[in-house]
């Protein structure tokens, strides 16, 4: 079962804050499952991902919140 990061309510850049904050908790190949409703969350992730050497799954939305799902690589 993936973590939870619950970022709902929060704006840029707080939610992509939180999720490097929290990926450090993560062990190697454990994902994670962040749940957002700025619009820019999944984009921001996805270039933190990048950016970080850490594997971006996917977004998709769900009622008005973006359910973001990355896997630690690094």
């Amino acid at each position: 079962m993936p973590a939870l990061l619950d970022v709902k309510g929060l704006n840029c850049p707080l939610p992509v804050l939180r999720v490097k904050k929290k990926i450090k908790d993560l062990a190697i190949d454990e994902t994670m499952q962040i749940l957002a409703t700025d619009p820019g969350a999944a984009r921001d992730v996805e270039a933190f991902c990048a950016a970080s050497g850490n594997e971006f799954l996917g977004a998709r939305e769900e009622a008005g919140v973006f359910v973001i799902e990355i896997c630690r690589r690094t």
